[in-house]
């Protein structure tokens, strides 16, 4: 008796013999052309979307300072010590739950201050600043399986306003 085994994730992000159906500048609109074809009752799981052109985007969002570093470790303390002063007050039973909540948020305070400190300080002055990072891509492609590529292409000739290059 054999087992199926159940398809890994690399597997079912991948097509055999893909070919590109058609180009869009957004997400967006890639994923109504097969939102489109999913309409059309074409079989979509032969379909990959794949985002081309990537780019990483760091955007700036501050300067990191002394200050800055001791308010979010301080911000960060807070809000773990209070999380951790509220799993001990519902366990405690005592009347001190607000005592025991208010302790739990000072240490809390005391000890991000503390790390965020030591992190700050070990980076040496490098990267004082705060940033986002965010992998963008340029286009985005349609895949399809080479056995359905053609009836693919012609059900997508017939979505209206797209902007696609067939």
């Amino acid at each position: 008796m054999s087992v199926n085994p159940r398809p890994t994730l690399g597997a079912l992000l991948t097509l055999q013999h893909p070919q590109s159906l058609a180009t869009y500048e957004t997400y967006e609109e890639a994923q109504r052309a097969v939102d489109f074809l999913s309409d059309q009752k074409f079989d979509v799981q032969n379909l990959c979307i794949v985002g081309t052109d990537l780019k990483i985007v760091e955007r700036v969002t501050g300067r990191r300072t002394w200050s800055t570093v001791l308010g979010q470790g301080a911000t960060s303390g807070l809000f773990m010590g209070a999380f951790v002063g509220l799993v001990f007050s519902l366990f405690s039973g005592g009347s001190s739950w607000l005592a025991t909540l208010l302790i739990c948020a000072g240490l809390g305070i005391i000890f991000g201050m503390i790390s965020a400190a030591i992190s700050y300080g070990m980076t040496g002055g490098h990267r004082d600043f705060d940033s986002v990072r965010q992998t963008v891509a340029g286009r985005y492609e349609v895949l399809g399986e080479h056995t359905v590529a053609e009836q693919a292409r012609q059900l997508l000739s017939r979505l209206p306003g797209t902007p696609s290059q067939l």
